[in-house]
């Protein structure tokens, strides 16, 4: 017996010194044992080479038997903690055109199972158009591109001013007395060559709205004028064109997602007319705290690519509003208007709709 655990430990050692494959060392050792049988079983009792290997076959075939026992047990364990364990899901891009590149500058997104590669496809299929490129669509189309939204849309008429710096990071001293849709476009391009930016230069208006809005599969509007917000809401509601609008004011920010077509209030439902004069005043008149338009925009952005993916639950139907002074976040409840001037009661049938199928 010591001679012939001596024997396959030195042939064992060999092979490793050897580099030889753990298969082919099993094999020599259970040649091994094959030999020790084999001479247990043909040499005649007394023998010296029977009595240097054990004397007694039944030994071995003892010793052969338990270590089958482990092996067995071993190799059903194996199996079963395989079927346990759950497989890797391959969630590879349907979009042929995400490349090397893109796997890797997206690769925080795609390891996310509410996103995966799938996700990041349809945000590279995606259109959004920002409307408004100030406090709040700065951060905004800065997140959207480096998400990998594919095209980006942008619409302002204004030029960068020294009083925009101090919240609207998108800009910078240099690019003052500038197009705002100019150099966004520039700084987008510069920080995603994978995303297509359309720049308009010019005000949104109504003989415009219709042909522009239907070009893309969302909208976030972050203007600071309640004529446009009514405008881009007729018009996304006519279209049935999701819509992400946000707001704010000094230290306080409000974001909700507007899209009757598929159960939600329009902008209308929640603010069916607009605030009497001096109610609700601008940034350039009451003022904003400078990480304020960075902390709602990065909202919107959010939003998006949540709306985009379909990850988790979005603000339809909910206004999320953020008081920076004190640190608070409260939701409200927002409801269709069955008598909304916009939306004609349009989100109850498409709630409806929804809750039969």
């Amino acid at each position: 017996m010591i001679f012939v655990g001596f024997l396959a430990a030195l042939i064992w050692r060999i092979g490793a010194a050897m580099e030889a494959p753990r298969r082919a060392r099993w094999i020599m050792l259970a040649a091994l044992i094959t030999a020790v049988i084999a001479a247990q079983l043909t040499l005649p009792a007394g023998h010296s080479l029977r009595e240097a290997t054990g004397g007694d076959v039944r030994l071995w075939l003892l010793i052969l038997g338990f270590a089958a026992l482990v092996w067995g047990y071993t190799a059903v364990l194996r199996a079963v903690k395989s079927r346990a364990r759950p497989e890797p899901v391959a969630d590879v891009p349907t979009r042929a055109g995400l490349s090397d590149d893109e796997l890797q500058r997206y690769a925080r997104h795609i390891m996310l199972r509410e996103v995966g590669g799938t996700g990041q496809a349809a945000l590279a299929r995606a259109r959004v158009l920002v409307i408004g490129a100030g406090g709040l669509g700065s951060p905004a189309l800065q997140y959207l591109a480096a998400s990998g939204v594919g095209t980006i849309g942008i619409i302002d008429d204004d030029v960068v001013d020294h009083s925009n710096l101090q919240r609207q990071v998108i800009y910078g001293e240099a690019d003052v007395g500038q197009p705002k849709v100019q150099i966004a476009a520039q700084e987008i391009t510069r920080r995603n060559h994978h995303v297509t930016v359309r720049p308009y230069q010019r005000r949104l208006t109504a003989e415009i709205a219709a042909d522009l809005i239907a070009d893309y599969d969302l909208v976030m509007d972050g203007c600071d004028n309640f004529d446009t917000r009514y405008l881009v809401n007729q018009t996304c509601t006519a279209l049935g064109v999701p819509l992400i609008a946000a707001a704010m004011t000094q230290w306080e920010g409000q974001i909700s997602f507007y899209d009757p077509a598929r159960g939600t209030p329009c902008f209308a439902c929640v603010f069916p007319e607009r605030p009497a004069p001096g109610l609700v005043p601008s940034c350039a008149e009451a003022g904003v705290i400078g990480p304020l338009p960075g902390v709602m925009g990065a909202m919107m952005a959010l939003e998006a690519v949540k709306a985009i993916t379909g990850a988790g639950l979005g603000l339809g139907g909910r206004m999320l509003i953020y008081d920076a002074l004190y640190a608070d976040t409260r939701i409200m409840q927002a409801s269709v208007r069955a008598d909304c001037a916009v939306c004609k009661g349009k989100g109850l049938q498409a709630g409806a709709q929804a809750a039969k199928v």
